[in-house]
């Protein structure tokens, strides 16, 4: 997540059109216990608060035959992802017998889900993919056919599969038909080659109080320490009001966290052996700056060793024209990669 991370997703925040009057969008924030849980430790059982989520449908008043769950980066939210979810919904609604619904979910510490207390804890990647099993049960839906994710949640989206595929989401559980990391090493990330920015960032963050005077004192006190205009306004955006000053939006402590076991993971094997029946579609941003060179070639060593139809297929993209923030960059772009596969499977 460099600068120009930082900077291309201001821009965003401070772009977000008017929704098309035919798309659906429901936010759901659910404070109300959902379903029980029984901890696999203990005896006792607790209330399960699920996760808060979005639902974007091209035809609102059309009963939805797919299900693709959309799940944000570090510091993120859902709303980052309705502009390019509402285009994808809307490609996909060729069909008069197939209607897709998009589900952007709130991972845990960010968005409205950061407010949902008794969480299982570590905040990890393993922890954060079950919170995405725990909604699908406890709402009652049928397994997503598609899971898409973006940076940290590409990690999600990889644990998840992982999970689904060793039933620890039940028996009655099914595998994604594809699963999509955009722009989101596999492997272990280190910063080695990076000017370490986003830790930075952290440090920073929880180095304040939990409430400042104002959002025009944190841009300015930002700026003050170094970090550009484009970065302290994005921050800025993820404050709230709480009496007479302003908290953050996300849960801080958890999100740090959630980062150090996103650089900590590991899911090379997965994609060296994945699950049959499950194609893993890994998209890198030609102009993004996370990708070292002897990644890409395993990455690419992966995809040309297609198996005999045992396994699952794995799939490398390139997206031209786009650093990390690949749904600002190059939405058209992302879309003419991701539609198509996505109308295979209504056939």
């Amino acid at each position: 997540m460099k600068r120009e991370s930082f900077h291309q997703m201001a821009g965003l925040i401070r772009n977000r059109r008017v929704f098309r009057s035919s798309t659906i969008l429901l936010t759901r924030f659910l404070n109300s216990p959902s379903s029980l849980l029984t901890h696999p430790h203990t005896t006792s059982k607790r209330s399960l608060q699920t996760l808060a989520y979005e639902e974007i449908q091209a035809n609102p008043n059309k009963p939805y035959t797919h299900t693709a769950l959309i799940l944000h980066g570090l510091l993120g939210s859902a709303r980052n992802w309705r502009s390019f979810s509402r285009s994808l919904a809307f490609s996909l609604s060729t069909s008069p017998s197939s209607e897709w619904r998009m589900v952007l979910v709130d991972l845990r510490n960010h968005g409205k889900s950061a407010e949902i207390e008794g969480l299982d804890l570590p905040h990890d990647m393993v922890n954060a993919a079950k919170d995405l099993g725990n909604l699908v049960n406890s709402k009652g839906w049928d397994w997503p056919d598609v899971v898409i994710g973006h940076s940290m949640g590409g990690k999600v989206a990889l644990q998840f599969a992982q999970s689904c595929a060793n039933r620890d989401y039940g028996e009655n559980v099914k595998l994604p038909n594809q699963l999509w990391v955009l722009d989101s090493v596999p492997g272990e990330v280190t910063t080695d080659n990076s000017d370490g920015e986003v830790e930075k960032v952290l440090r920073t963050l929880q180095s304040l109080p939990s409430t400042v005077p104002s959002r025009k004192w944190l841009v300015n006190h930002m700026l003050e320490l170094g970090f550009s205009k484009s970065l302290s306004e994005w921050i800025g955006t993820s404050l709230k009001k709480s009496g007479e000053g302003e908290t953050w939006a996300f849960n801080l402590e958890g999100a740090v966290q959630m980062f150090h076991s996103y650089r900590e993971m590991s899911y090379w094997s997965l994609l060296e052996h994945p699950p049959k029946g499950l194609e893993i579609a890994i998209v890198r941003a030609e102009k993004s700056d996370r990708w070292e060179a002897h990644v890409i070639n395993r990455l690419e060593r992966i995809a040309i060793q297609q198996g005999d139809g045992s396994a699952g297929n794995i799939s490398v993209h390139v997206l031209p024209n786009s650093g990390h923030w690949v749904h600002v960059d190059n939405p058209k772009g992302l879309l003419e990669i991701v539609a198509p596969k996505l109308k295979s499977l209504m056939s």
